[in-house]
């Protein structure tokens, strides 16, 4: 039996400013994309994306992960309480970012950086793709020290006891998320965008994969209470958002090879496309 550390949410004191481990796990993810994103540009010096446009990601991305990901937690799954309590919506340092949610916002914040520097939205969107799991699971990490997002009841051997919640042998569901959602994720994508694929196919096995670890993870996650929790057929909220994904990677995945869309943009860009891409590189120098 094991109990949970009951971790203090708060990992330093800066004055009156309290550093939160869960904002750090936050910084952690965002260091990950960026390290990443480097080896893979080192690795094809020759693509479309550069140091300064893989900054620009980031930055783009980091507005589409909190304001999609915190805007889907209040409509997915507690919409009743910040309905009630309307300014802890803007309390993001407390927790409650959804993963639906900040996919969304990153899709439509890569959308938008790829039209500033015309470039091919599904060939951004393969580029980050390998970059994102480490960060979700530095997230679950983080849900983790939170003692938030725990399981559901259990008697495995390896159950843990969740003090403020009761005393029952519980799932640690957040590092089975960890373990799924951020390595064996990370794992899959890596080794699958190794190599060139057709344009949109390493976006596809991205819905696919995170569809598949995250609808498997549901089943020993605790339903969260508020607006959804358990809906129809006993399919939770988190495994509904997961099955589009799974479709959509899947045709994603058909279309990219049906097309032959051989080379991607990432691989060899057209001339226009470089020639953008230095221009804004100079710009963003000066």
């Amino acid at each position: 039996m094991l109990v949970h550390p009951q971790f203090d949410p708060v990992a330093i004191y800066l004055g009156p400013l309290a550093v939160r481990w869960y904002g750090l796990m936050y910084l952690l993810g965002f260091a990950f994309f960026i390290l990443l994103g480097r080896n893979r540009i080192k690795r094809n010096p020759q693509g479309a994306f550069t140091d300064s446009v893989l900054d620009d990601m980031l930055f783009y991305g980091v507005l589409g992960v909190i304001l999609g990901g915190r805007l889907g937690h209040v409509l997915f799954y507690q919409f009743g309480h910040y309905l009630q309590h309307p300014l802890e919506i803007f309390a993001v340092w407390q927790g409650g970012m959804a993963f639906h949610g900040g996919f969304l916002g990153v899709i439509t914040a890569m959308a938008l950086l790829a039209r500033k520097y015309k470039l091919q939205w599904l060939a951004v969107t393969d580029f980050i793709a390998p970059l994102v799991p480490l960060g979700l699971g530095a997230g679950r990490i983080g849900n983790f020290i939170n003692g938030e997002l725990w399981g559901r009841p259990t008697d495995v051997s390896w159950g843990m006891i969740f003090p403020h919640v009761d005393n029952l042998l519980r799932h640690p569901s957040q590092l089975y998320e960890f373990a799924l959602e951020g390595l064996a994720f990370f794992a899959l994508l890596w080794i699958y965008s190794a190599k060139p694929r057709p344009v949109g196919a390493v976006s596809g096995m991205f819905l696919i994969g995170y569809g598949v670890f995250r609808s498997f993870a549901e089943f020993f996650r605790e339903p969260e209470d508020g607006f959804m929790g358990v809906l129809t057929l006993g399919i939770s909220m988190g495994q509904w958002l997961s099955l589009p994904m799974i479709a959509a990677g899947t045709i994603m995945l058909v279309w990219a090879h049906r097309e032959d869309r051989m080379p991607s943009k990432l691989h060899q860009p057209d001339e226009p496309v470089k020639t953008t891409v230095k221009k804004m590189t100079k710009r963003n120098q000066k």
